[in-house]
């Protein structure tokens, strides 16, 4: 026994530690998920058989919650085995290419043989230690309780995933409508338990390194819930949040309980105020210790005035590009100016013009005149994200810094105005001013106007990819490159197996993400509370005493919890839970608006009655007379209609959507691995989604998923991925960094398809075991300083690639005829990037493993000769 234990020990640490090839290899695969299996029966078991035996003696209860939670934990692997199998022969179908295996599907196996992986170390911890005396019996049967209930609700995420494989078209990994199975998903959703995955397993699927991070930032939510608007600045919530976190820190239990709770109720203000506290001066200015030290960091407001570019098709004509309007009227647009180097023209008057105060003067060197180096060949616009709801340039500052000394460029980013009090397609149309603005305006900025690259994560990739359409339909200069990190391509509540992992993610929970999704379509009926603005030194001061008189209570509350563990559930009830469950919790609004908030809600509620008029009729003019008003843009509300008047996509005009011929053997295939809904429950009020014998622990309370659908949603310029393929040949070149572990993973894949499938050149690279938002933990370990330059190289990929001639240029205007030349198709060879992180994450041991890159092949421009394919 013992030798055979040792001897799949050592085929399961080898399994894990194994780098993947480059081309797939099922039967390996479908090998090591056996001798995970076979491994966590041995450990289970034989913990079983020990406290069997003792559950009389050492510790009884205890013992017995071990024995009963072993038990289950076998009882669910042996369900489980089958169906990992079969996704592991299948699920390299839905990959973007052999050398990029990243999907969905993949994303949930992977998962599950990361808990599967947690539970065999749990065991053999157990096993080694449970004679000892300082064996805490309790804690450890509290540990593989919680890891059992994230098992359970693990399997119910692969039978939905099978679900998914019954009903989808083949390669397509979302589900095509709002209605049936996504709407099943989003009941299953607000009704199951979710608690285990924010408590004790909180990111257990993530690398080790940012594990206490991740602790970190859910104890800071729940300590931020028992004050959210019990104070005006950030600085006293995140203060009185502080002396209240204890009781959170100590018991995971409690931290999940309340983690849940608050995700699956609280507004989108509440996370719009939590994730702009590292907006605050001290949080800020804390990063900006640990950040690359630049000489410019100025921060911008460029009115509202219109101006003029030169049609690429054309010079000798010019388009007009106006100020953003949409919902709120014309306005300023904010950016921030950051450059590792003073530059001609950074320090110009002009510019300093434009320059708004943050609180602080502005520095450079004092008596003595600057030097100034000359401007550089590159510029990038970034865009960042947070959802559509948050954050600003100043939250992601580290790494922008960092960009610009190792670029040795100068970065412009661009503070958007947020939803939900500016939704679509008020973000879109200040990003795209403000690309315009810089083209226009690149002496101010260091530049020499040569080459330009968009970058953006999250929200910000999909900005980057809206502009570009934009300026493709508008006929003026497009951007050299395109780098989307973990972009959103698609806005709608259509289902698939990376989103599914929601119901896991503590970043990004579904009812989180549709709360921002609604607030940025403009159909989130929450209205946000009018609040009075005072100063600084009074919020400082009224928040002072505040503390003063929580200090008492949040010390005894922690202290409370380290001597009385045991009467734990005696706070409960903590202020968050009276708040979430109170419907008069909120602070009374006045009832008599300002005349200015009257006028700027009946300006957003014309616009988004526009959006919806547009969006639901179909367009009568003709493509003549559409190219003409693209071009004569000079009222205030042209940019609102150009945007909506595109129609929605039709099936024949997105090309992933098709239903190709499939080869009868995959479909056999596939037909062993799906299955198809509960037979007799379709046509009941609440079908039944799982097999019978099986059911997935439910939440105590239902998450509040009331997700409006709108046509907006379908917009190209909202959701790309659902753009017609003429809108997508316009498009430049198209670097997309994606996260295995991310549930907008399939967003990237499909859209990276999409791309390739019109001869559009795209590069798609997938880091692993990092979350969505990366980018702005670059700071926090190896791992995410890897991933964040993984970005950057991408960034010099696009500077660095050979310049593309006039015609090439002008080939990618966007066509608005319904003549596409034939010779607009360049072909091009695509770029294979591997994963940059291995699959295998945490080995049995529950370490880190450390992979290295390998599969790269080099992206070549089109030749010459292809480009006098195009001319003629």
């Amino acid at each position: 026994m013992a030798s055979a234990k040792k001897s799949g020990s050592g085929v399961l640490e080898k399994a894990a530690n194994r780098r993947r090839s480059s081309k797939h290899k099922e039967v390996p695969i479908v090998m090591d998920t056996k001798a995970v299996f076979t491994a966590l029966y041995d450990v289970c078991e034989e913990n079983v058989a020990f406290f069997s035996g003792a559950t009389k003696g050492q510790a009884g209860d205890a013992a017995q919650r071990l024995v009963d939670a072993m038990s289950t934990i076998q009882e669910h692997a042996r369900s489980l085995e089958p169906v990992i199998s079969g996704f592991a022969a299948i699920y390299h179908h839905f990959d973007f290419d052999p050398h990029i295996p990243a999907n969905g599907y993949r994303s949930l196996v992977k998962v599950v043989r990361c808990c599967l992986l947690h539970i065999i170390h749990k065991g053999r911890y157990i096993s080694s230690n449970r004679r000892s005396i300082f064996f805490r019996a309790s804690h450890n049967a509290a540990e593989m309780e919680a890891y059992c209930s994230a098992l359970c609700q693990l399997r119910a995420l692969l039978y939905l995933a099978q679900r998914l494989l019954h009903d989808n078209s083949h390669g397509n990994l979302f589900f095509q409508e709002e209605s049936g199975l996504s709407q099943s998903f989003l009941r299953e959703y607000a009704s199951m338990h979710k608690g285990c995955f924010y408590g004790r397993c909180v990111g257990f699927q993530f690398t080790p390194a940012i594990r206490p991070c991740l602790q970190s930032i859910a104890i800071s939510l729940v300590a931020f819930g028992d004050n959210y608007k019990k104070h005006q600045s950030g600085i006293g919530v995140a203060a009185s949040s502080f002396l209240t976190s204890g009781k959170y820190a100590i018991d995971p239990e409690l931290r999940g309980q309340e983690y849940e709770r608050i995700t699956q109720n609280l507004d989108v203000h509440f996370w719009k105020t939590f994730w702009n506290v590292t907006e605050t001066e001290v949080l800020s200015g804390l990063m900006s210790m640990t950040a690359t030290t630049v000489k410019v960091n100025r921060a911008l407001s460029v009115p509202p005035m219109p101006f003029d570019l030169p049609l690429v098709a054309d010079p000798t004509h010019m388009v007009t590009v106006s100020p953003p309007a949409a919902h709120t009227g014309p306005g300023p647009v904010l950016m921030r100016l950051i450059s590792y180097e003073l530059r001609e023209g950074q320090d110009s008057e002009k510019l300093l013009a434009l320059c708004r105060s943050e609180g602080g003067p502005i520095s450079l060197s004092l008596g003595l005149k600057p030097k100034r180096s000359p401007p550089s060949p590159w510029l990038v616009l970034h865009f960042h994200g947070g959802g559509f709801v948050a954050q600003t340039s100043k939250s992601h500052e580290p790494y922008l810094r960092s960009w610009s000394q190792d670029l040795n460029a100068p970065i412009l980013s661009v503070d958007y105005s947020l939803a939900p009090e500016a939704p679509f397609p008020r973000a879109l149309e200040e990003c795209f001013y403000a690309y315009c603005w810089a083209i226009k305006n690149h002496n101010l900025l260091g530049w020499t106007g040569e080459r330009v690259c968009l970058a953006g994560d999250s929200a910000g990739g999909n900005l980057c990819v809206t502009v570009s359409m934009r300026a493709a339909a508008h006929g003026v200069r497009m951007p050299d490159g395109i780098v989307a990190a973990y972009p959103a391509t698609l806005l709608t509540v259509y289902a698939s197996p990376s989103r599914l992992l929601t119901l896991i993610d503590p970043l990004l929970p579904l009812s989180v993400l549709s709360r921002c999704l609604s607030a940025y379509a403009g159909t989130d009926p929450q209205v946000e509370k009018q609040v009075e603005k005072v100063s600084t030194f009074s919020m400082v001061r009224r928040d002072t005493a505040l503390l003063l008189r929580d200090f008492k209570q949040g010390a005894s509350n922690w202290i409370h919890s380290l001597l009385d563990k045991g009467s734990a559930d005696s706070v409960r009830k903590s202020v968050s839970e009276v708040s979430l469950t109170s419907p008069h919790a909120d602070p009374p609004v006045s009832a008599k608006p300002s005349e200015y908030s009257q006028g700027k809600g009946s300006q957003r509620s014309q616009t988004c009655q526009d959006l919806g008029t547009h969006a639901n009729s179909k367009v009568q003019k003709n493509d003549s007379q559409t190219a003409n008003h693209l071009i004569t843009t000079t009222t205030n509300h042209s940019s609102i209609l150009d945007i909506t008047l595109t129609p929605e996509s039709k099936p024949e005009d997105v090309s992933f959507f098709l239903c190709k011929e499939v080869d009868p053997a995959v479909s056999e295939s596939f037909s062993t691995v799906a299955i198809p809904p509960p037979g007799g429950e379709e046509d009941s009020e609440e079908p039944r989604e799982f097999p019978d014998g099986f059911e997935p622990l439910r939440s105590e309370q239902l998450a509040e998923m009331n997700v409006q659908s709108s046509p907006i949603v379908r917009n190209p310029y909202m959701s790309p991925l659902l753009a017609p393929d003429s809108m997508l040949k316009g498009l430049p070149p198209i670097h997309i960094v994606a996260c295995h572990l991310d549930p907008m993973l399939d967003d990237s894949v499909m859209f990276a398809k999409r791309l390739r499938n019109v001869d559009q050149p795209v590069t798609l690279c997938v880091v692993d075991d990092l979350p969505h938002g990366f980018l702005s933990l670059s700071q926090l370990s190896r791992e995410t300083r890897e991933a964040a330059n993984v970005c950057m190289e991408r960034i010099k990929d696009v500077f660095t690639m050979k310049d593309p001639p006039p015609e090439m240029r002008k080939h990618r205007k966007l066509v608005r005829t319904n003549q596409m030349p034939s010779a607009t198709k360049i072909d091009h060879i695509q770029l294979s990037q591997v994963t940059v992180l291995e699959e295998e994450g945490v080995s049995v041991g529950g370490e880190a493993s450390v992979v290295d890159e390998e599969g790269l092949t080099g992206f070549y421009p089109p030749t010459n000769s292809e480009y006098e394919k195009v001319q003629a």
